[in-house]
């Protein structure tokens, strides 16, 4: 994505590695913004906005044709996507593992080791969707009287079941290929690699739970003009195609489908894919901004029961 940026618009684009939120407020409570650019997760893009510590995205230079309003902000623009997934072993139960979160939580017709991530976000969501909400009203529910109550109610129920609450992608991909897990919500980036010789994971895009990584621009960034005209680039449709065909993550830009660089093949396996966001989930960045000291220690007690 960055090389094309370059050479288009005539600069050289230095990279550099991010460890996270804690790097861009070092820089900014230094007074020594290194960074024009920097991809960071979507929960932060939002508590980033709330501490006042990003520059305006100016959309009279960046083009969001194709990106879902969902993922465009005053002050952070989406850049990929990525699902969470409920998978299966493969060679264990064919196409006949469980298909929506009701069925995860059924450990009658359902039974055998489960994992789950280690975090408030994405489970509160299944557990939601596990008592019946429709994917399309979860974030609504979540967000109404009682609703953060029955999706912890639901929790409590499939907790002493979860044989592993994994902290990472890695983890999770290690136990699917270790076969220590029969069911797991894992990233579909991690199932498609697993699947990469052989079909190893069975999964369903049926109520995964999906999150994003976004741009921003830190407040006091050095070159905050040409750091939009980048940002232009990156969410073209073509540049987006072309990470979807390096790397497992959805574009934002839904007209990186239209762009021909994604094959029909490679487009049906991928996230973002119209057909397949049909009964997804996207997460709500605000309310966990607004909310997340509170529930995720919540969440810790509820596991570490």
């Amino acid at each position: 994505m960055l090389d094309p940026a370059a050479q288009k618009l005539g600069l050289t684009i230095k990279e550099d590695t991010t460890n996270g939120i804690s790097d861009v407020r070092a820089q900014i409570t230094a007074g020594a913004v290194a960074w024009d650019i920097t991809e960071q997760a979507l929960s932060d893009c939002a508590r980033l906005k709330q501490e006042g510590a990003l520059e305006t995205i100016d959309y009279s230079v960046v083009s969001t044709d194709g990106i879902p309003s969902s993922f465009v902000d005053s002050e952070w623009v989406g850049l990929l996507t990525y699902s969470l997934v409920i998978g299966w072993q493969a060679e264990k139960f064919g196409e006949n593992g469980p298909q929506s979160w009701a069925d995860f939580w059924n450990t009658e017709a359902y039974p055998g080791t489960r994992a789950m991530f280690n975090s408030v976000s994405h489970s509160l969501e299944a557990a939601l969707m596990a008592d019946g909400v429709d994917p399309a009203d979860v974030n609504t529910v979540l967000r109404s009287e009682g609703g953060v109550d029955r999706a912890f109610a639901k929790l409590e129920e499939i907790a002493p079941d979860i044989t592993v609450w994994y902290r990472g992608g890695s983890q999770a991909a290690q136990l699917m290929a270790d076969e220590e897990i029969d069911f797991i919500h894992i990233g579909n980036g991690r199932a498609e690699s697993l699947n990469a010789d052989a079909v190893q994971v069975g999964f369903t895009w049926n109520q995964a739970t999906t999150d994003a990584d976004c741009l921003l621009v830190p407040k006091g960034a050095p070159n905050r003009e040409n750091a939009m005209r980048v940002i232009n680039e990156i969410l073209s449709a073509d540049a987006q195609a072309r990470m979807a065909v390096a790397i497992s993550y959805g574009p934002v830009n839904a007209q990186a489908f239209e762009t021909g660089i994604i094959s029909p093949e490679l487009a049906a396996k991928n996230n973002a894919l119209p057909e397949n966001m049909k009964t997804q989930v996207v997460l709500d960045p605000s309310f966990y901004v607004e909310n997340f000291a509170e529930l995720q220690e919540r969440f810790d007690t509820l596991v570490q029961q």
